[in-house]
């Protein structure tokens, strides 16, 4: 079930990241440039010990071939600590002057000793219907 809602998923050691994506048309206006995603991401600590989530690097890529990076401390403003067994979801966007392109990226987390991991985030496409192209 979970795999059916997260399409896209990577583990890296005891952490898995899943993503789900939606276009939303409501913010989208092809007419001047602009499509708009949603990304749904789960972080899931499969280990024994705590992963606070540090940082975020995203390459993000539209139908162009143009490549963004964009980097930052936590996610949606936070930087949140994830309990052995637990999970941590949030939602954010993405905007392209494109109807297709992709994301790609990687969390720096740091372990319950101090030091750090990196952590891959997946693959995932972003593309439109063909009725907002």
């Amino acid at each position: 079930m979970i795999d059916s809602f997260f399409p896209f998923a990577e583990s890296t050691g005891p952490v898995t990241v899943r993503v789900s994506v939606s276009y939303l048309p409501e913010q989208s206006h092809p007419a001047l440039g602009r499509w708009f995603w949603a990304y749904h991401v789960r972080i899931e600590n499969h280990g024994d010990v705590a992963v606070q989530l540090i940082s975020r690097h995203w390459r993000i890529s539209d139908g162009r071939g143009q490549i963004s990076e964009v980097e930052g401390e936590g996610v949606v403003g936070e930087q949140p600590l994830i309990a052995p067994g637990g999970a941590y979801d949030y939602v954010s966007g993405c905007p392209l002057p494109t109807p297709e392109g992709s994301m790609v990226g990687s969390y720096t987390m740091e372990l319950g000793d101090g030091s750090e991991m990196l952590i891959a985030i997946p693959h995932f496409p972003l593309v439109a219907p063909a009725t907002a192209a």
